[in-house]
């Protein structure tokens, strides 16, 4: 089979594998359909073919007195029929004898040939084509419809079967490789470099094979890409296939799952089947946990479809040949919960994992996102890629397009870099919330919040500078504070995490100080401060009381049961002081730098409630002003936000 006649025969299984409540009507609706026409042919032909006006019958005895009164204009004589028009154009009918002239007869009944030839007699042949198509349709016609009715009703029916029948062949979408619109390469793809070059061998296999196989090498028969959600998982499987140029066979995981057992099995012998006749291929299962879940959980029976499904993927993949040229490529953000037969040596034994992009790989994936997009003269995307840590290849995206949707709003024709700095706070907190309008009294105490946010953040030494302060409300924030790392780092310290707490808490702080009571707004700050203490003494060893021990909470094994933590009452009680301890800490820390820098807490207030926002530079003049040492290293990148 060559590529061309299986992508045809792929095309029509997807087309035949529609929505199943379609599938189940469209037989009753082609019924419905057929006897509803059937209902308005029949009707017509009764409207046609009944007898309408009642045309009067004479006598002949009686045409040949009016013959011979001069009252008859025409005579059509159509066999034995005769059609009489008179003088009044009256038009009765009547009949003359059968085997004898009309003018015979008139002529038996005394008429004379004077008035004879006075009237117009027409004779009309009975002999032609038209004359026994009318005499047989009125008998052909219902027939000729029910034939065809019928046939109708049969190809639907077929047509269903054949849907039935195709039940359980796969629904897996192909990629031509010689599709130059759709083709993807690693050229597409910016960062990940460590992802593709795991990945290069997998295209020299598929390009050249006879080198590994002549040394003695397999490659792998599965390759499993792992990482955050919008990493760029499907879009490096794609360009792998665009390297490589070969087929790609591309679906989801839930897509093998329909509610009768078996369906999904056979759907992966045919996917399996279709891959072999292609090969070299590649197959693409996307969000294989959907089918890949640790077994014996206990749920659903024995007769699991899910189960079903991820037996028969287990079992192609160990079928396969050193020569089968075929590669199975998955994708998944839940590594954890996949079954150890799946990611065993032998099936998905290489494992690439695709970390979140650093700032240079951000930079490289705006540059792509950008070639479509009128950009004006003062973009500067190494900037925008040092304010966006944290963000994933999709949320670059987003942002380059929110930030294209800004300017068009505006009547714009070119994106500028003021569109993409509102475009990160966007993406990160959402839309500004200008109709969200708060009275004197909240926006004071909104803006105290955030003063205090933002101060304890600055004096502290190991947080993270301010970039920003606001009191606009954005998304589910009623204020926000950015902060920017001094560089971009992969650890961080016990010190920090401790300023970090001190920070969240700043806002509580502030409300206390400034107004003796407390308001719902540090509601997240308080979690925020919480669980980062919590993963302090439990996860990361940085407690003194608890000590360099992890203790996790309930968890699930491989089996599906569940485990209570593994630790005494004793100890949870001990955990619990400690949590309270460190943020106790950091909320005496918090009030201690406000009542030492009072003077520049109420300033930044002051113009919070003026101005809504100031930026770093605006800021950074208020600390200035009041005598508070900036941090002088140069700021790389921002990365989180205290939000109220």
């Amino acid at each position: 089979m060559d590529f061309n006649s299986l992508k045809k025969k792929i095309g029509q299984n997807n087309k035949g594998g529609g929505k199943d409540g379609k599938k189940e009507t469209k037989l009753s609706t082609s019924i419905a359909g057929a006897l509803f026409i059937f209902m308005i042919i029949a009707a017509l032909y009764l409207v046609i073919s009944g007898s309408g006006k009642t045309i009067p019958e004479v006598s002949i005895s009686d045409l040949a007195k009016s013959v011979s009164a001069g009252e008859v204009k025409k005579i059509v004589v159509e066999g034995d029929n005769l059609s009489i028009t008179y003088i009044d154009d009256q038009v009765k009918t009547s009949k003359k004898e059968v085997g004898s002239a009309l003018s015979q007869t008139l002529f038996n009944y005394g008429v004379t040939s004077e008035a004879l030839a006075q009237t117009d007699i027409q004779i009309k042949d009975e002999n032609g084509f038209s004359f026994w198509l009318l005499n047989i349709l009125p008998f052909l016609l219902p027939i000729l419809f029910i034939v065809i009715f019928f046939w109708y009703i049969s190809r639907q029916v077929k047509g269903a079967g054949m849907q039935a029948m195709t039940f359980g062949q796969s629904k897996a979408r192909i990629t031509d490789p010689n599709d130059k619109n759709s083709r993807v390469t690693f050229k597409d793809v910016a960062g990940c470099k460590e992802a593709k070059e795991e990945l290069k061998e997998i295209v020299d296999f598929l390009k050249s094979p006879k080198k590994f196989l002549d040394i003695g090498a397999r490659i792998p028969k599965g390759v499993m890409l792992t990482g955050s959600p919008g990493t760029g998982k499907t879009l490096l499987a794609r360009a792998v296939a665009g390297e490589a140029s070969v087929p790609f066979f591309h679906l989801s995981g839930s897509e093998f799952v329909e509610m009768f057992v078996g369906v999904g099995a056979s759907r992966v012998r045919d996917l399996f089947k279709m891959a072999k006749k292609s090969a070299p291929a590649i197959i693409f299962v996307d969000e294989i946990d959907a089918i890949g879940r640790i077994r014996g959980g206990g749920f659903g029976g024995g007769n699991d479809e899910r189960e079903q499904t991820l037996n028969q993927i287990l079992v192609e993949m160990d079928g396969f040949e050193p020569n089968d040229k075929v590669i199975v490529m998955a994708a998944t953000n839940r590594p954890d919960v996949l079954d150890p037969a799946l990611v065993r040596p032998g099936r998905f034994d290489r494992k690439v994992i695709l970390d979140l992009p650093d700032r240079a790989d951000r930079e490289a994936i705006l540059e792509i996102y950008a070639v479509k997009k009128p950009l004006a003269e003062d973009i500067n995307l190494k900037l925008i890629a040092e304010r966006t840590p944290g963000f994933s290849g999709a949320d670059l995206y987003s942002l380059m397009n929110e930030g294209a949707i800004l300017a068009a709003r505006e009547n714009r024709k070119k994106v500028f870099q003021f569109d993409l700095i509102r475009a990160i706070e966007k993406v990160m907190l959402g839309p500004e919330r200008k109709s969200h309008l708060l009275s004197k009294k909240e926006k004071e105490i909104t803006a105290y919040h955030e003063a205090g946010h933002a101060l304890v953040a600055s004096v502290l030494p190991y947080a993270d500078p301010v970039h920003k302060v606001s009191i606009i409300a954005r998304g589910n924030a009623g204020g926000y504070t950015l902060k920017l790392p001094l560089e971009e780092r992969r650890l961080q310290s016990k010190k920090e995490f401790i300023d970090d707490i001190a920070m969240s808490l700043g806002g509580y702080a502030a409300e206390q100080m400034m107004f003796g009571d407390i308001t719902t707004g540090p509601s997240s700050d308080l979690q925020v401060a919480t669980n980062l203490a919590r993963s302090m003494v439990t996860r990361w060893g940085m407690s003194d009381v608890i000590g360099p021990i992890t203790l996790g909470g309930s968890t699930r094994t491989q089996y599906g049961e569940v485990v209570e933590k593994e630790y005494s009452e004793n100890v949870s009680t001990q955990v619990d002081a400690e949590v309270k301890r460190i943020v106790n800490d950091g909320l005496k820390t918090a009030e201690k730098v406000l009542a030492e820098n009072k003077k520049a807490f109420t300033a930044i207030a002051h113009k919070l409630i003026e101005v809504e926002t100031l930026e770093q530079e605006e800021y950074e003049k208020i600390l200035t002003a009041h005598g508070i040492l900036l941090k002088k290293k140069e700021i790389i990148a921002p990365t989180e936000e205290s939000l109220l």
